[in-house]
């Protein structure tokens, strides 16, 4: 329990009970704590040092990590959060977390976060084989920004083996963003969304290779969304709400609408 000077301070959207007690952060133990943990613990190794800091359990049983200061941005993105200057940013920050995460091999007995539902049918793999263990999650709420830019990333609990194209496809859905227009933010409604991902290619350093399947990997990944996401509504209700919300109009609008786009974008990645 939290003494007079250890105030408990809810934080984001109560889907998880997370608190926060002076500069840490404290959570409920859930079965992929111990591997993020580890993994938090390597990237701070390798120096960086733009995420949580793992700080293993308090007398409650809950997972201590410390606090990251900052200001996260909340849907619809405002205007200030869809410059070229923060897609650059972001794309930099990934690029850091990559180089540091690759190399770490997780433990034999790794258990990594998923959205619940189990894995539906007619998945489409996104790579042949994963090459780290990377974020997954780049939505608004898990980015923190300082001075106007994106600075660090919190709330790892779906990260899990990936590819760097995979990886950087979620994050490019969120921030590019691969969306119908209709449901951007005001400010992106009518945004040039392959020089956005050309811009945010750029600055991540991404190779020609790389840049030649991204389109497809996000295609995929968006085809995929709407399967796990309808399987999640069917398991559990903060995500069956989420569903009738919007979910199952939006993902297929922006599955339709990337269909359209994946030709300019790959021009633009690869002019």
């Amino acid at each position: 329990m939290a003494t007079d000077r250890e105030v408990e301070q809810q934080l984001g959207d109560q889907v998880t009970h997370v608190v926060r007690i002076g500069n840490t952060v404290r959570r409920p133990v859930r079965p992929f704590t111990a591997t993020i943990q580890a993994y938090l613990g390597h990237l701070r190794d390798r120096g960086f040092c733009d995420a949580p800091v793992p700080l293993g359990y308090d007398d409650a049983g809950r997972e201590v990590l410390s606090f990251v200061r900052g200001e996260v941005p909340v849907e619809p993105l405002p205007a200030p959060a869809t410059g070229m200057d923060v897609l650059r940013s972001l794309a930099r920050l990934i690029r850091r977390l990559h180089d540091a995460a690759e190399g770490w091999v997780p433990p034999p007995d790794a258990v990594f976060g998923g959205i619940p539902g189990g894995r539906p049918d007619g998945l489409e793999p996104l790579f042949a084989a994963p090459e780290l263990v990377s974020h997954q999650d780049y939505c608004p709420g898990n980015v923190v920004f300082r001075a106007g830019l994106p600075a660090a990333l919190i709330d790892f609990d779906l990260a899990r083996p990936t590819t760097r194209v995979a990886d950087l496809a979620n994050a490019l859905y969120w921030w590019a963003p691969l969306m119908h227009p209709a449901d951007r933010a005001p400010s992106l409604a009518d945004a040039d969304i392959p020089a956005r991902v050309r811009t945010f290619a750029d600055a991540y350093g991404l190779d020609r290779e790389r840049r030649r399947v991204l389109t497809d990997v996000a295609l995929a990944r968006s085809r995929n969304a709407l399967l796990t996401m309808a399987a999640a509504a069917e398991a559990d209700p903060v995500f069956a709400r989420w569903w009738e919300e919007g979910l199952k109009a939006k993902l297929p609008r922006a599955e339709a609408w990337l269909r359209s786009a994946a030709r300019p974008i790959t021009d633009a990645l690869l002019d």
